[in-house]
């Protein structure tokens, strides 16, 4: 299943998805596709030391589907993280 590299901006909490520059950026649109599991787990550890580095905190793989909108979390509660609360 596909993936994305979620996390929370330490400065000012917001939601951010890692992209393949190495940045993190706000939008669910522009962060990275991860299909391989070998991958996953390579940027999950970049991801870390964005963590240990006190840029991010909490960054986590979610599941995603890749739909014509582009990528869609799979659980309700990255749902509501990745594009803001339900009224």
């Amino acid at each position: 299943m596909a993936q994305m590299i979620i996390a929370n901006r330490l400065h000012d909490g917001a939601v951010v998805f890692l992209t393949a520059k190495e940045d993190w950026v706000r939008s669910i649109n522009d962060g990275l596709i991860l299909e391989d599991e070998a991958e996953q787990e390579r940027w999950l550890a970049t991801a870390k030391t964005h963590e240990a580095s006190c840029r991010v905190i909490d960054p986590i793989l979610i599941d995603v589907v890749v739909g014509e909108n582009g990528p869609r979390p799979t659980s309700i509660r990255e749902q509501i993280r990745a594009f803001g609360p339900t009224v």
